[in-house]
């Protein structure tokens, strides 16, 4: 089923609620603000005892004697309904758990899913760009991990967890809702049916990690592999390592975030960066192509090859320029190659963009790209493009027959001439760069600057000189801009 069309402010929404308006889009969610002002009803619900048939006139509820007031929710909507009854079943059980905020209503309207959690200023997980300290990624872990071992003893079996499955309280405590669930056993989970959501845990913790805590992100890449199937293991070894990591702060010099936008469904960008030794860096952004099983696939297997590719021949390559500028070479032939080699076996033709960034020494960085995800240098609060989009426009346009301004807006903008996984041994341009302290490099897909104008772009960088906070308000200049498309970026200052 496609996304459905998102509910106006004043539509009525199940037995109590009126719309405020549409708030965030997620993958397979839409989030709403709403009230329970119902001018449409003559009576009203009771939150405090559940008592439904006050007169709406009246001050106080005529069961329990609580004063009205009106109250504000945050309501989920979802419309795959393969775990429709799985989360209705879930809601009957009544559960409590302090890491768990659990919804007050469920209810299914025209093919959609309902889940109404009172609302107090609380924010989702999926605004929070990477990375985190160290401590709140523990904590995070830590509360992760014993909500899932609470759910699992109580038979409730989860698909897996998204960031759209993590709401922020206002104190930056994270709490799960609005979770996928896939059955409700009479009994503890069986064992089979653990392994998805602490997997899924450590995917996400794993993202949040710092490029320099590469020994916590390390252990974190385990339990995504699926290194743990039950909860007892995985917290032991987060208690363990707690003294060893907690206290380790970084400075301020990443942000990486990536988003689906206001009009996909399905979020088929990816990103990662890796410590390759104590000179050595990597990031990298991919934009895959190919649909569902297609285009998600390409990207994700895209920047997990190059990262590892990279981690295993580094150390055997010397510290000259033309050294490591082989190294990102080789590591990113290898990763189109391995994206061939996997759309020929499944018979696709999916693909994708990569930009990549090697830092060494914090001195000099060798850029790679092929496709049209870009990477830009901020100078002096001046930003540039460094890469070369492979696209049938950018050729247009060396050869004067367009604009670069009529180049963002022309029909054929989307055809690329040259993107990873559809050959082998493809041609990758390669760039160095001397860097100077204060230099900003920011890479991203081409949901951030073909929604964003690069002047735009350039302000909010010299805006915010927290990475971070720069990577969200790109992403939110991005949904303003149209929000069209994915959205990947990733900022990496020079100290």
């Amino acid at each position: 089923m496609e996304r459905p069309p998102h509910l106006p402010p004043g539509t009525p929404l199940g037995e109590h609620y009126t719309v405020e308006g549409l708030v965030r889009l997620a993958e397979g969610r839409m989030f709403y603000l709403a009230n329970d002002v119902r001018h449409d009803r003559s009576t009203r619900k009771c939150w405090e005892c559940g008592h439904p048939d006050s007169e709406r006139s009246e001050e106080v509820c005529s069961s329990c004697g609580t004063k009205f007031k009106n109250r504000r929710f945050l309501v989920s909507a979802r419309w795959d309904s393969a775990n429709f009854e799985g989360y209705q079943k879930f809601h009957q059980l009544g559960l409590d758990h302090p890491a768990l905020m659990l919804p007050v209503d469920v209810f299914q309207m025209e093919r959609v899913l309902y889940s109404a959690v009172p609302y107090k200023g609380e924010g989702l997980m999926v605004d929070e760009a990477a990375p985190l300290p160290n401590k709140r990624v523990l904590d995070l872990g830590q509360r992760m991990v014993g909500a899932i071992a609470y759910l699992h003893r109580h038979g409730v079996e989860l698909t897996g967890l998204t960031l759209a499955n993590l709401i922020v309280q206002p104190d930056n405590a994270v709490l799960l809702f609005d979770l996928e669930v896939c059955a409700v056993h009479e009994d503890d989970v069986p064992n089979g049916g653990k392994t998805a959501a602490f997997a899924a845990a450590g995917e996400i913790l794993r993202r949040y990690c710092d490029i320099e805590a590469d020994a916590l992100a390390g252990f974190l890449n385990d339990a995504a592999d699926g290194a743990y199937e039950v909860a007892e293991p995985f917290g032991r070894e987060l208690e363990k390592r707690w003294s060893d990591w907690q206290g380790q702060v970084y400075p301020p010099l990443l942000g990486g975030m990536s988003d689906v936008g206001l009009t996909r469904q399905l979020n088929e960008d990816n990103w990662g960066w890796a410590r390759l030794s104590d000179k050595l860096r990597l990031y990298v952004v991919a934009d895959g192509m190919g649909g569902h099983d297609g285009g998600e696939v390409a990207s994700e297997l895209a920047v997990k090859t190059i990262c590892e590719v990279a981690r295993e021949r580094h150390r055997s390559v010397g510290p000259d320029v033309d050294a490591l500028e082989g190294l990102l070479d080789t590591a990113f032939q290898s990763a189109n190659n391995t994206v061939k080699d996997h759309a020929d076996l499944k018979g696709t033709d999916m693909g994708t963009t990569l930009v990549s960034f090697l830092l060494s020494d914090q001195k000099v960085g060798f850029l790679a790209n092929v496709g049209d995800s870009r990477a830009y240098l901020v100078r002096n609060g001046s930003m540039h493009q460094i890469s070369k989009d492979h696209s049938l426009v950018q050729k247009m346009v060396e050869r004067g027959r367009i604009t670069a301004e009529e180049a963002r807006h022309h029909p054929h903008s989307n055809i690329l001439l040259r993107t990873v996984g559809t050959e082998r041994d493809i041609e990758i341009d390669i760039f160095r760069v001397e860097l100077e302290s204060g230099d900003k490099v920011m890479m991203c897909s081409d949901g951030l600057w073909g929604e964003v104008e690069d002047r735009d772009m350039e302000t909010i960088m010299n805006t915010y000189s927290d990475p971070r906070i720069a990577s969200r308000e790109l992403v939110r200049a991005a949904h303003h801009g149209g929000g069209k498309d994915n959205v990947t970026l990733m900022i990496v200052a020079v100290p």
